[in-house]
C-alpha cells in the first residue's frame, strides 16, 4: 500500500469529518447552512458526470437555490411546502426545457431535465432527514457510513480476494464487505448500549441494516460512475475523490434509518 496515498486520505478524512461534528454541535440555522452547501457541492458533482459543461447552463445554479428552497420548506415542519418547492422545480425543469427547445431544437434533450431532477432527489431529498434527527442519531448515521466504508476499505485490502460484484465495482471483496458489517453491527450495539432505548437485539438488526444500505447505495455510485465512464465525481478531496464519493453510501443509509425508526424508536 503507497503509505503518502494512504496518509493522505486519512488527513483528508479526518478534516472532511469536521465538518458535520460543527454542524451536529450547533445543530439549527448552522446545520441547516452546512447541510444545504454540502448538497450543493454534491449536487454539482453528480451533474458534472453527465455534462462536463451542461447543455443548459441554468439546471447547476438553478439545483443550488432549489436546495435552500427544499431544504428551507422542510424546516418549516409542513407538508405543503415540500411539495410545493418540488413541484416548482419540475416545472422549472420542464420550461426550461421548453425555452431552450424553442431556440435550439437540436440541441435540446429532455432527458436533462430528468437529470436535474434525479439531482435534486438523489441528494437534498435523502439529507434533508439530517434536520429531524437528534445528536445521537446524526451520530449514528454518520458512523454507518464512516465505520463500514473504513473496515471494508483496510479489511479488503488486507484480506481481499474473491471479489464481491466485479461488474459493478471491481476492487471490492466479500471480506471487505464482511468486515463492514461486522464493524457496523458493533458500532450500532455500542450506540444502543451507551444511549439507545431499544432491546439489545434490535441494535444488531439495525447495524445489518444500515451496513447493507451503506454498500448499496456506494454500489449505486460505482456502477452510475462505470456506465459514464467516469472514474471520480471530481478531485476536490485528495485521496478520495469527490464529495461525491465520500457520501454514496450515506444517502442511502438516511432514508433507510429515518424509514426503520418511523417502525422502530431506538432513542427516547
Amino acid at each position: 500500500m503507497d503509505f503518502s496515498a494512504n496518509q493522505k486520505r486519512i488527513v483528508t478524512g479526518v478534516l472532511l469529518a469536521l465538518v458535520p461534528l460543527l454542524a451536529i454541535a450547533m445543530q439549527g440555522w448552522v446545520l441547516f447552512i452546512i447541510l444545504a452547501l454540502f448538497c450543493v457541492l454534491a449536487q454539482w458533482e453528480f451533474y458534472s458526470l453527465f455534462h462536463p459543461e451542461p447543455p443548459m447552463p441554468v439546471f447547476k445554479p438553478g439545483a443550488a437555490v432549489f436546495t435552500f428552497l427544499l431544504l428551507g420548506a422542510f424546516m418549516t415542519k409542513s407538508t405543503i411546502w415540500p411539495v410545493l418547492t418540488f413541484l416548482g422545480a419540475f416545472w422549472f425543469a420542464n420550461m426550461s426545457f421548453l425555452f431552450r427547445f424553442g431556440s435550439h431544437p437540436e440541441q435540446t434533450d429532455y432527458r436533462n431535465a430528468l437529470i436535474f431532477l434525479a439531482g435534486l432527489v438523489y441528494i437534498p431529498l435523502n439529507f434533508h432527514f439530517f434536520m429531524d434527527f437528534n445528536r445521537p442519531e446524526l451520530f449514528l448515521v454518520l458512523l454507518a457510513a464512516i465505520v463500514t466504508d473504513t473496515a471494508a476499505y483496510y479489511v479488503g485490502t488486507a484480506l481481499g480476494k474473491s471479489k464481491i460484484w466485479p461488474t459493478v465495482s471491481p476492487k471490492k471483496s466479500w471480506a471487505g464487505s464482511l468486515g463492514g458489517l461486522g464493524a457496523c453491527i458493533i458500532m450500532t450495539v455500542l450506540m444502543g448500549v451507551g444511549f439507545g432505548s431499544a432491546p439489545l437485539w434490535t441494535w444488531v438488526l439495525l447495524g445489518m441494516a444500515l451496513n447493507i444500505a451503506a454498500q448499496m447505495g456506494d454500489f449505486f455510485e460505482s456502477a452510475l460512475k462505470r456506465t459514464l465512464d467516469v472514474k471520480d465525481s471530481s478531485n476536490i478531496l485528495p485521496g478520495h475523490g469527490g464529495l461525491l464519493d465520500r457520501v454514496d453510501s450515506l444517502l442511502l443509509v438516511v432514508p433507510t434509518y429515518a424509514l426503520i425508526r418511523a417502525i422502530h424508536p431506538f432513542f427516547e
